[in-house]
């Protein structure tokens, strides 16, 4: 072998001849022997302090720091990774300040551990806190050359790396990473401490638990994951190696960017494997030939590579406002991010992947409007899915946001758009809840000058003042509520109205998690002039289909914490705001939009119900829908260059100049999205009103129906049509024969609706 070469085994290892050797310093040779007397005799007899006046350090500052130092370090949980799972317990999305994922020992292949013994400290077993041989060797070298070298051992390396953890501030990081004898006596102080209170396998365990392997990979679960694609119970000898070498410098040695210099520690480490007769020589030399052999797996962090990003973002704002996670939001956060939490979630990918199909489809990321699409369950409130037409990111130019329109302002900071007509069944649902029956009519006729200071009643008890015509867009007459409805009539909503308030509408919608503001209380309110998201109002029409049961909307079901244990359990706080008879009059009726009205064309093979909805100001369209199993609010809202709301009309959305109508434009992107899961979607009947049974005596909060003076004579009800069969009573739902509601089950068919 030349001089100075390498040679094959073992990794790597030169060999120099005696030309190469550097020349001896006598001076610092004699020094070196007399502190290595001195410090010999510091190890024998455990004494710490004298090592100072060693390496120039004040003893007296040594004493100092050894009297503030606890005895023993508070150890914290180590930042795990929380990972996300959908409805089906797949996993979604992962939050992490560190990539960790912490395991038993056990669950750790033992060649990995006699690999990082190998490497780090091969007598960890033998020996305290402190390894003598490995101390004194490493004191002899910086002594002799000036530099600060290794030595310490496996306890005093997770002692390290417990204070850079916990550090939070520059100057404790700063103090944790210092290149200095003070740190390392600091470290052996804890150490020593630590050795007292834990075995030796626990130590091991938190060590590779808590080690960085480089690459963003933390502790060796996830190591063995990002680099082998394996768990680390089943790491092989080449891998488990390739892992040890990492832990000394895992940049230098970054497989990932630097293989040849990882392959090169990687055999420093079979070889020292091999000298320890923990492998043999030959199969030691053949793994030196071979390459690394990497499978690297990159998991992502948050949610913009998600399947469901804006549901994603939804999950996080929401767990940010619960106080289980913290008393702070700078709590709640850390917890989420290292908390190691197991957060299941409502999302189903296939209502996601419909929900956004249908909005990709209509609206595109550049246009001057926003589409939404949110999907609700009744009886349940789980939210299924949300969808945007803005994908999320930072590129403006091509129409990526960071902000969420579907969901409330506290969730998404977006400020949601009017609902337009589609508010108009807070003020048929509270004039049903007050015993009007379906056949009260109106005469309709256009335009009409709403009464100022005499029955516009807000929750203040103020009548409202002021000036206002309102017209119809879909004709004058007399309408009963089903035609009045149907055909959103909105003068029969204005003397509607006049008879209910205006402030039961509006504390009904605000009951159905609507946030409505005072200055909303006006006789407008039925025609949507408050901003609402896509969320609220799919929300708040699942109480219909619920058959007058709220369930609060709610992305997340069950957080666990690292060890199991359940930190939040959501079961959306259900609770009845309106009798069923009530309820399954309001879906008898808006079962005719879609039989004989306006959403004729977004029918569906199960049965619906739906309303249309759109602006005064052509702003806002909207369709609101749902099943007995699904609720779906569907929104395409104008926005100028900045946007802020902006008309519609005009403008090419999808490619196309559109009919700006609820049922034309916001209607076949809902009817699409819900066509997409009929297959899933059970083929449930709607339950068939009991009109004798109207108001909501039995929930008690109404007073019985009076008809107010200006009230003409009511036209009768429409007579039943034909109605797909009921079915079985389905126990899933409320008012069906369940223990719950002591009446019994409606019979015999629904679908009361005319055109």
């Amino acid at each position: 072998m030349e001089s100075g070469s390498a040679g094959p085994y073992p990794g790597g290892m030169v060999v120099r001849s005696p030309g190469d050797r550097a020349p001896r310093r006598p001076i610092r040779s004699i020094v070196t022997m007399v502190l290595v007397s001195a410090f010999c005799g510091v190890l024998v007899a455990g004494l710490l302090l004298p090592v100072a006046s060693f390496v120039g350090l004040s003893a007296r500052n040594v004493a100092t720091g050894f009297e503030n130092l606890p005895l023993d370090l508070e150890q914290e949980p180590t930042p795990q990774r929380t990972t996300v799972l959908d409805s089906r317990g797949r996993p979604l999305a992962y939050f992490y300040n560190q990539n960790r994922t912490d395991i038993p020992l056990e669950d750790v292949a033992p060649v990995m551990q006699e690999a990082i013994l190998a490497i780090e400290d091969a007598r960890f077993y033998e020996h305290g806190a402190i390894d003598v041989r490995g101390t004194l060797r490493a004191f002899i070298n910086n002594a002799a050359d000036g530099a600060t070298q290794g030595g310490s051992s496996i306890t005093q390396q997770l002692v390290k790396q417990i204070l850079v953890t916990q550090a939070e501030t520059r100057a404790e990081r700063a103090e944790a990473t210092e290149t200095s004898y003070s740190r390392k006596l600091r470290e052996l102080q804890f150490a020593m401490a630590y050795e007292r209170e834990y075995s030796k396998d626990q130590i091991l365990e938190s060590y590779l638990n808590i080690a960085y392997f480089g690459d963003s990979a933390y502790g060796i679960q996830e190591a063995a994951q990002h680099y082998f694609s394996v768990d680390a119970a089943d790491l092989n000898v080449k891998q488990a190696a390739t892992l040890s070498g990492l832990v000394q410098n895992p940049s230098a040695y970054n497989p990932t960017r630097f293989p040849d210099a990882a392959i090169t520690r990687r055999n420093i480490v079979l070889a020292r494997m091999a000298q320890l007769d923990l492998i043999r020589e030959q199969r030691a030399e053949r793994i030196i030939g071979s390459d690394l052999g990497l499978e690297v797996r990159q998991l992502p962090n948050g949610c913009v590579s998600t399947d469901a990003p804006f549901f994603c973002s939804y999950v996080q704002n929401f767990l940010l406002e619960d106080d289980a996670l913290g008393a702070t939001p700078r709590d709640r956060l850390r917890t989420l991010n290292e908390g190691g939490l197991t957060i299941s979630t409502t999302v189903d990918l296939r209502h996601q992947r419909a929900a956004d199909s249908a909005v990709q489809a209509t609206v595109d990321p550049t246009d001057l409007a926003i589409g939404s699409i949110s999907m609700v369950e009744p009886g349940s409130g789980e939210v299924k899915a949300i969808a945007q037409s803005r994908p999320m990111g930072n590129a403006r130019r091509d129409g990526e946001t960071y902000l969420n329109y579907s969901v409330p302002k506290i969730y998404g900071n977006a400020n949601g758009f009017q609902a337009g007509s589609t508010f108009k069944l807070f003020v048929l649902a509270s004039a049903l809840r007050q015993g009007a029956p379906p056949s009260t009519s109106f005469n309709t006729s256009s335009p009409y000058e709403l009464p100022s200071d005499t029955t516009y009643r807000d929750c203040a008890g103020n009548d409202w003042v002021g000036s206002d015509d309102v017209s119809n867009s879909t004709g004058d007459g007399y309408f009963d509520m089903y035609e009045g409805t149907q055909d959103s009539v909105n003068i029969y909503f204005m003397k509607l109205e006049q008879f209910t308030g205006i402030c039961k509408p509006a504390e009904l919608a605000r009951q159905m998690g609507l946030e409505v503001p005072t200055t909303d209380e006006v006789p407008t309110f039925a025609l949507g002039v408050t901003d609402v998201s896509s969320l609220d109002m799919a929300s708040a029409y699942a109480t219909f289909a619920a058959r007058g049961k709220f369930c609060a909307p709610h992305p997340v079901t069950e957080v666990l914490d690292s060890d199991g244990e359940t930190l939040i359990s959501n079961d959306g706080n259900c609770r009845r705001l309106m009798s069923r008879p009530v309820a399954d009059t309001i879906n008898d009726i808006l079962r005719g939009v879609q039989q004989f009205g306006f959403g004729v064309n977004n029918q569906l093979s199960v049965p619906s119900a739906a309303k249309t909805g759109t602006t005064q100001n052509g702003r806002t369209v909207a369709y609101a829908g749902y099943t007995p199993a699904l609720s779906t609010f569907a929104t395409i809202a104008g926005v100028d260059r900045a946007g802020n709301p902006a008309g519609l009309s005009g403008k090419v959305i999808g490619g196309s100049i559109r009919d700006i109508s609820g049922s034309g434009f916001a209607g076949p992107m809902w009817a699409q999205a819900m066509r997409a899961l009929e297959d899933v979607l059970p083929n449930r009947n709607f339950a068939a009103p009991d009109l004798s049974r109207l108001g909501d005596a039995d929930v008690g909060e109404e007073p019985p129906f009076v008809p107010p003076p200006f009230m003409p004579p009511a036209f009768p009800s429409p007579p039943p049509g034909p109605t797909p069969d009921p079915g079985p009573a389905d126990p899933d739902l409320p008012g069906d024969g369940s223990p719950d509601d002591p009446r019994p089950a409606p019979n015999g068919p629904g679908g009361q609706g005319n055109n």
